[in-house]
């Protein structure tokens, strides 16, 4: 065989619309398959038929890197503050919490690797083909261009196939189109435009031959196949750092430098100006390090996002990398695949179309409940052949487990089956009545499936189709009282086109009564005497939790696409069904083919509802919504999901139905496959970023105050309020307790009414700098308060620092009851009662306190005195006095329009 006429598929791909022949000689194919001499020419030509392995960093160097940003630069220099203080015991938990967070971000940082992989596991191993007109296995990775493939049911493809022969073929097509109903194929070339889902000619790698048998002739094999595109563009997504990581080594990096700088500037001050030996200099600074390094922060923010990680699994929605807890709260965009997660993925029948009229059927999914309502006189006598035609040419079953409906069969005989018992009708019953005698399976050929049955003395044949092709079988049609009057296609026709504008898909059907002797029936039967008796309407309805689901997200600023495979018309309807009708656009594949990527990100936030999507437009969708600076969560089940939700800034995986590859590329996995999970996700994504808010808006001030304190020593010369080693016991002790209470903390009542912040938006806003600035002014002025009021009532040195020390701590605790709400005021009896969380907190601080002012063996290791009962009540009325002077400032900034970021 010639291998000049052999193409190279990737060279002209559009082989669906070209005859099957013609593909062949393209190829220097035949219907005898390649010789294998030839065919192994081609492989070495070619290649292997398999996606490549994801090549990936060296697990040292992937290790190492997890310490190269300056959040683990902050944590590092906290260790070595504590250890030059000899605090070995404090060094070792730092370090500790370093190592811990390297170890979680070495595990997931092989995410884009192991989805690559994912992809690689749905190519079958091996293949039935004919060679040199012998039928033999093959090892899928043997396959080349032009080989024949041999599909029967239950075969996964194993590569890009165009049809040669196909007899009652139905392939899922899901991981790579979105659509839940298996995609009838046939050999006869569609349109060179059509979009991969309309491509009936064409079997592609990895999708599932769910009925039938085929010949096809491989057209694209490996990396030139559509599930090789799609892993070359998983390749090539950059994995975006999220919202929060952006800040924290934002703020790291500037914190960093500016308490290097303030060090530098006191070391010098200290010895230049005041005199200072080197040695006391050095100490000075290492005491300003540890004041102003609020060591405690990372760990804290880690384990806020671990709560909310738990919260979220609680809610059905996995997290698999810590981060994209936070990013959730941020999400200003949710695009959302329809079936399944808008949907209940179960069809329903809706509405019966019979020449009396129209019946409505009550109820959703498959379970039987509900009931048929005749919106004309006469409708539902005349629907009664109706409903036992579409129940006897059926082959699916219904049956109940563990509580839930279920179908055993095609989805949409399922739901004919559920119709048939809302209309009262025994599945069981009235098939043994109805004995089945002969049948015409399904045909892609034909677009209709056909059954004799007999019932006594009767015969029937009941016909199920697509409806056109039925109104082309009938000359008549039921007239309502078991008679029948000549057929009106054209009434039929705009009944057809009403439907399918709903959103629907429609079955026709039709009867014949034949001799009750009748043994065998065959598309000979059919071309005459047919009685066309109605049509069936179904639709795959939206969840009624995701219509809830989409308005929350409305309120709180957040704009939800749909995004689907499916027909445009069917698109717009379930949009409108779930409240994204205001926008009546729906754009499809082939309009985002025609708008270039400088006009996209406009049209794209302009509409809400995209239809016949490819991998490609998803991809595109996703960064042209991120060029607008907004936060993009997109959900996805398929493998051809797996880009896009690489690329957005939270890609959702469906735990249920989708594939490895959707969920090893994605950063959160929905249990349930539902879209409210969502919603909730994104809720609890605000209540950990407020709560990260009111973790860095508490500790941040201490180490203020603690800062201010001691640059108020050196600049005016006086003892050190507090030494470096009490500086540090303070802020392990309330970080370990007080900032960790507020991690815990629930939702604010308004948190789902606030517009999405702004991605830019600083960990510290300018309302959270003004906060920080003015707590640890006040926080200042009471510690240098307190220890010259001990200083001058005649105290010592050790007993003022004491006092200072408790005040210190009196204040947080003062404050974080302050803090706890920062939104609303925090004087109501839900604000002041706290949580279990904050009193348990409290109790251990105090105890805390009380050990480290009153037990010998604190006293010798800090420096301690006890203190009595009446610095003890000027203490606690510093604190109340705190929070009343902070309840009034954030009553007037909130009537100021400040603070609700």
């Amino acid at each position: 065989m010639d291998t000049s006429e052999a193409r190279d598929p990737a060279s002209d791909p559009a082989f669906h619309a070209r005859p099957a022949e013609v593909v062949l000689q393209a190829l220097g194919s035949g219907h005898d398959g390649l010789d294998p001499n030839e065919a192994a020419r081609r492989l070495a030509t070619h290649g292997r038929n398999e996606l490549p392995q994801a090549s990936g960093r060296h697990p040292l160097l992937r290790f190492l890197a997890q310490f190269h940003n300056a959040l683990i630069y902050f944590l590092l220099a906290a260790a070595v503050a504590a250890a030059l203080l000899e605090h070995v015991l404090d060094a070792v938990v730092i370090v500790a919490v370093v190592l811990v967070n390297a170890i979680v971000g070495f595990v997931q940082e092989g995410k884009a690797e192991r989805a690559l992989n994912a992809i690689r596991g749905l190519i079958a191993s091996e293949a039935q083909l004919l060679r040199g007109g012998s039928r033999t296995g093959v090892p899928v990775s043997e396959i080349v261009p032009g080989d024949i493939v041999l599909l029967e049911a239950g075969d996964r493809v194993p590569a890009d196939l165009r049809l040669v022969r196909a007899h009652s073929l139905r392939v899922e097509e899901a991981i790579l189109t979105g659509e839940s109903v298996a995609a009838e194929k046939h050999v006869a070339p569609v349109a060179h435009d059509a979009v991969l889902g309309d491509r009936h000619s064409m079997a592609y790698s990895g999708t599932f031959v769910a009925a039938g048998q085929a010949v096809g002739v491989a057209v694209g094999t490996g990396m030139r196949t559509e599930i090789g595109r799609i892993s070359a563009m998983l390749h090539e997504v950059q994995t975006l750092t999220t919202p929060l990581l952006r800040q924290i080594n934002r703020f790291g990096t500037r914190f960093t430098w500016l308490a290097l700088a303030m060090s530098a500037l006191l070391f010098a001050f200290a010895v230049a100006v005041r005199g200072y030996p080197w040695v006391d200099a050095l100490v000075a600074v290492v005491a300003l390090a540890v004041s102003a390094i609020p060591e405690g922060l990372p760990a804290v923010i880690t384990i806020t996002l671990a709560i909310g990680v738990q919260r979220m699994a609680r809610r059905n929605a996995a997290i698999r990398r810590l981060p994209a807890v936070e990013t959730l709260g941020s999400t200003s965009v949710i695009c959302s695949d329809k079936t399944g997660t808008l949907t209940r993925n179960e069809m329903t029948a809706t509405r019966l179309e019979t020449v009396a009229g129209r019946v409505v059927a009550s109820g959703s999914g498959y379970a039987p409940e509900g009931g048929l309502e005749a919106q004309a006189p006469g409708a539902l006598e005349a629907a009664a052949p109706l409903v036992r035609a579409a129940l006897l040419c059926n082959d699916a079953e219904l049956v109940r487990k563990d509580g839930h409906w279920a179908v055993q069969g095609d989805p949409m005989e399922g739901a004919l089956v559920a119709l048939a018992m809302k209309a009262g009708l025994d599945p069981a019953a009235t098939r043994r009545a109805w004995r089945r005698v002969d049948a015409i399976p399904f045909d892609a050929r034909y677009r209709y499936m056909a059954t004799l049955n007999r019932e006594g003395d009767a015969a029937c044949v009941f016909v199920k189709g697509a409806p056109d092709e039925l109104l082309q079988l009938c000359t008549l049609q039921a007239d309502g009282a078991d008679g029948a009057v000549a057929l009106d296609a054209a009434a039929w026709s705009a009944r057809i086109a009403e439907a399918a504008a709903q959103g629907e898909r429609v079955l026709g059907f039709a009867v014949k009564t034949v001799p009750a002797d009748t043994a065998r029936v065959d598309h000979d039967d059919l071309a005459q005497g047919l009685v066309f008796v109605g049509l069936v309407g179904f639709i795959d309805p939206p969840r009624p939790e995701a219509v809830a689901a989409i308005a929350e997200c409305r309120a709180a600023g957040i704009a939800v696409k749909m995004i689907t495979g499916d027909h445009g018309d069917t698109a717009a309807a379930i949009g409108r069904q779930l409240g994204l009708g205001e926008r009546s656009r729906v754009l499809t594949g082939r309009d985002l083919d025609a708008i270039d990527d400088a006009a996209l990100p406009q049209v794209v936030a302009e509409t809400d509802v995209f239809a016949r999507t490819s991998p490609e437009h998803k991809l595109r969708i996703v960064r042209a919504l991120q060029s607008t600076g907004a936060v993009v969560a997109m959900t996805g089940d398929g493998v051809n999901d797996a880009p896009s939700l690489k690329q957005a800034d939270v890609g959702i995986g469906m735990g249920l139905k989708g594939t490895d590859a959707a969920k090893e590329a994605s950063e959160m996995v929905l249990l349930d496959d539902n879209f409210a999970s969502i919603v909730a996700a994104v809720h609890e994504g605000r209540v950990v970023y407020d709560n990260i808010r009111k973790v860095t808006s508490w500790t941040l001030p201490t180490n203020g105050g603690e800062v201010l304190a001691v640059l108020a020593a050196i600049l005016f010369n006086f003892a050190m309020p507090m030494s470096a080693v009490q500086i540090l016991w303070v802020n392990l002790v309330t970080s370990a307790t007080l900032g960790l209470a507020l991690a815990f903390e629930p939702a604010e009542p308004d948190v789902m009414r606030r517009r999405p912040r702004p991605p830019g938006q600083g960990l510290l806003s300018p309302f959270m700098v003004w906060r920080v600035a003015l707590v640890s002014l006040l926080f200042t002025a009471a510690a240098l308060g307190v220890f010259f009021y001990g200083l001058t009532h005649g105290d010592d040195l050790a007993t003022a620092r004491t006092m200072v020390v408790n005040t210190i701590v009196v204040l947080e605790i003062f404050y974080l009851f302050n803090v706890r709400y920062l939104h609303v005021s925090s004087f109501s009896w839900r604000g002041m009662l706290g949580t279990p969380a904050v009193l348990g907190a409290v109790a251990v601080v105090v105890v805390a306190q009380l050990a480290f002012t009153y037990l010998p063996a604190m006293q010798r290791l800090f420096d301690t005195r006890p203190l009595s009962l009446l610095d003890g009540l000027v203490i606690v009325a510093l604190g109340a006095a705190l929070m009343v002077v902070l309840e009034i400032e954030k009553r007037v900034t909130r009537r100021m329009g400040w603070g609700r970021e």
